[in-house]
């Protein structure tokens, strides 16, 4: 069976490898500047809110997620609510200002209607659907072809790569996505001046610490997909 095989692991071990330092390396850096307090003392969910009020969405709540990881916060679209780990809803520190402001940029992007952002939301469900589901049906397809012989077992396996794709995709999309709100996020902290120059560095490094775990997740999708294209290629020329 396909899981076995080794060539799979020479496609995903050195996306393996960038997520393993990816991860290290923003945990590093967030420890680091979560014991650096803010110029102004100001909490991670009082900096969110003050961003958020800069840019006209006072209607945008600011909530604490209890129980969740430090670097587990997120803006729904949804519901338009930026939710916070209670590391950063209450720490004062430079990590918890940045990544706060980070989550303040998504909905300061889905305000002002950011395309990627769009069709990112607008892929979710598709994206969970397709990559379970395409995955199954790669499966099954090499278990037709290696049991019965059925002549339509390869496009089954086309089918799964492509339903696979979606995941790819959404990576390739959440990348731009990322960078973005990261960016807005440093602008707004410098135009209100809610930190300093060099606050501003730190804040950086730990927003380009997390991007770095994006890439890391786009190179193992497009990475496991050019596997599964791998598979399907040799499954359609013996056939030919």
């Amino acid at each position: 069976m396909y899981f076995f095989d080794p060539r799979y692991f020479i496609f995903m071990l050195p996306p393996l490898i960038l997520a393993m330092w990816a991860q290290w390396r923003l945990r590093s850096i967030f420890g680091q500047y979560s014991q650096v307090r803010s110029m102004q003392g100001l909490t991670g969910a009082r900096a969110a809110r003050m961003l958020l009020d800069s840019q006209g969405l006072s209607h945008v709540p600011v909530e604490e997620m209890p129980g969740a990881q430090p670097l587990d916060n997120h803006y729904d679209p949804r519901d338009r609510t930026l939710r916070l780990s209670p590391e950063i809803y209450r720490s004062g520190s430079v990590a918890a200002v940045g990544v706060a402001a980070h989550e303040a940029g998504h909905a300061v992007q889905h305000a002002q209607g950011y395309a990627p952002l769009q069709l990112r939301s607008t892929l979710v469900p598709a994206v969970n659907i397709g990559s379970n589901i395409g995955v199954w049906f790669i499966m099954i397809g090499f278990m037709l072809a290696a049991f019965t012989h059925f002549s339509g077992a390869v496009w089954l396996v086309w089918l799964g790569v492509g339903l696979f794709a979606l995941a790819a995709v959404f990576a390739l999309i959440t990348l731009p996505v990322e960078l973005n709100a990261s960016s807005r996020a440093m602008s707004l902290l410098q135009s209100t001046g809610l930190i300093d120059r060099t606050e501003y560095k730190q804040a950086r490094q730990v927003l380009n610490a997390a991007a770095m775990t994006y890439v890391a997740g786009l190179a193992a999708a497009v990475s496991q997909l050019l596997y599964y294209v791998m598979l399907a290629s040799g499954m359609s020329r013996r056939q030919d």
